[in-house]
């Protein structure tokens, strides 16, 4: 079993009363249809026969207690749909609400090459498309047991036109199933291609949007057009392909209901027109209950590749256990050189030398190879992920906000400090004045990726949230950058005095003079094919 079909189980295992619902509502369903509509044959049948055999005879017919009959059918039939609804929701979305966070958590917990590998587009197309493919799964479990009900009021009623009209109804039925799981598996390669299809599209919508203003600056919409309608295009032959067999279960449907209903009428008619109307239509609703499975056995394919591409999410995780979340005075040694509690460092070098890959190896979000760093004397290979990164506090080169307030952003360093601690660090970073001039302060919605704000201020509160975080060291990388000479000067008298009041050690990535000059030693970092060697296959992107 896979670890998305344990994931899976447990949901089922927790949802299980919610699902025992929706199956038993299904099943009122399912029987009240068959009976409603073999009961309405019955009825409209005979009351025309008691009309045309007299005005005496359709004075005798009783129509009151067949058409209370009826209505009751209707609302149970009616209530129930409604109450298999909302059950099977229910339990899919209590299922969702703890699905989601297992795959995100397992891509985040997952190896360093399996994230780098992922796109932000097609890690959203997994997130949500394929969650959305199996939430479908979910509700239709109340499929089968709705069907074997509809079954079974079917053959209870067959059985007043005799027991040929059972067989008959047993013949089309079991016909019907089987063609069905032969063009289920006729849609297996047409489904999954959906699937990828559909998250390649995605995908490369997702690169495109945010790629919009260069692609407009250059003049090369024409191009970016093109790749994303060749994503569309693969996507519509793959659906083409798909609805060519999904339209043969319409068909075959279609012919069982028919072949059901005239086979029943035609051998019932000799117990009577109404018995035989009273079989045909039953035997009709109970084909007709069967619709939900066969629309699972069309979806299957879809449901394996969804779970496929899960299941990907979901690798064995990095060992996190054993770490301290306090701050402590740890040494570090980085590229040997011995840095104990406090120092300040910064990492010198041309651009592409690698200071960027080697801060983010630090923090385990590169593959790292041994002997590169030790913490308190021990390799940080041997080291846990959360470990590591309750050793530092980082501000990456490109400043990542999420969409949010100010204070929910800086929250993520510490979400536990105070409003006094908040304007400290901002104060720290010189965004006092930006801060209190928004409209509502530290609650004030920063967009996504933090559009609200310019490309300083977006580093600098990203700094701010660095200052936050409980931890021994700080680790910068290119915190100045973007930034005009007074405000970097703002920038760096700050960090020195919280530096000096917090005892933090610091590491820092800079080619300004004015950063560099606040740390008391300096480590050249020179490219080693080593360090490329770990990612070639997985690393897009360019070390610093």
């Amino acid at each position: 079993m896979t670890a998305i079909d344990m994931l899976l189980a447990n949901e089922r295992r927790r949802q299980r009363r919610g699902l025992w619902r929706a199956s038993g509502f299904a099943a009122v369903v399912a029987i009240a249809s068959v009976v409603l509509l073999g009961l309405s044959g019955w009825f409209i049948t005979a009351a025309a026969m008691a009309g045309v055999a007299g005005t005496t005879a359709a004075y005798a017919f009783n129509y009151m207690l067949p058409s209370a009959g009826i209505r009751l059918l209707a609302i149970l039939r009616t209530a129930g749909r409604y109450g298999e609804r909302l059950a099977s929701h229910e339990a899919a979305f209590g299922a969702l609400a703890r699905i989601r966070p297992a795959l995100f958590l397992g891509l985040a917990r997952g190896p360093v090459a399996q994230a780098l590998a992922l796109t932000p587009g097609e890690a959203t197309a997994r997130i949500v498309q394929d969650v959305s493919a199996v939430e479908a799964q979910f509700v239709r479990l109340s499929a089968a047991p709705g069907a074997i009900a509809a079954l079974a009021s079917g053959l209870v009623l067959c059985v007043l036109g005799g027991p040929w009209s059972v067989i008959a109804l047993m013949v089309c039925l079991s016909g019907l199933l089987a063609i069905a799981g032969v063009l289920a598996r006729r849609l297996d390669a047409p489904g999954r291609e959906v699937q990828r299809a559909s998250g390649a599209l995605k995908d490369a919508f997702a690169g495109m949007v945010d790629a919009a203003a260069e692609l407009r600056c250059y003049g090369i919409e024409a191009q970016a057009l093109a790749t994303v309608d060749a994503s569309s295009l693969r996507l519509a032959e793959a659906q083409r392909a798909q609805a060519c067999v999904v339209g043969w279960f319409e068909f075959i449907q279609a012919v069982a209901l028919g072949a059901a209903g005239v086979a029943v009428l035609l051998i019932a008619a000799p117990a009577g027109a109404a018995t035989a109307a009273l079989c045909a239509l039953a035997a009709v609703m109970t084909i007709d209950g069967a619709a939900p499975v066969l629309r699972g056995l069309a979806q299957q394919s879809a449901v394996r590749e969804a779970k496929t591409r899960l299941d990907d999410l979901l690798a064995d995780p990095v060992a996190e256990q054993g770490c301290s979340a306090g701050v402590a005075a740890w040494s570090i040694d980085l590229l040997d050189t011995h840095l104990p509690a406090g120092s300040r460092v910064a990492l010198i070098g041309a651009s592409g030398t690698g200071k960027t890959t080697l801060v983010e190896s630090l923090l385990g979000l590169r593959p790292v190879a041994p002997g590169t760093a030790y913490i308190d004397g021990k390799d940080i290979v041997g080291i846990s992920l959360v470990a590591r990164r309750a050793t530092f506090g980082w501000s990456p080169q490109d400043a990542a906000l999420l969409a949010g307030t100010v204070r929910e952003t800086l929250a993520l360093g510490n979400p536990l400090v105070g409003d006094d601690a908040l304007w400290v660090a901002l104060a720290d970073v010189a965004l006092t004045d930006v801060i209190e001039g928004l409209p509502d302060g530290l609650d004030s919605w920063v967009g996504e990726h933090g559009v609200r704000l310019s490309g300083g201020e977006r580093r600098r509160l990203s700094l701010a949230r660095a200052y936050l975080v409980p931890a021994p060291w700080l680790l910068l990388d290119e915190p100045s950058e973007g930034l005009d000479a007074a405000t970097e000067r703002r920038v760096a008298h700050g960090l020195a005095a919280r530096l000096a009041r917090t005892g933090q050690g610091l590491v820092m990535v800079s080619h300004r003079p004015a950063m560099v000059a606040l740390c008391d030693r300096q480590i050249a970092v020179v490219p080693e094919p080593r360090a490329y060697a770990a990612r070639a296959d997985t690393d897009r992107a360019v070390p610093a």
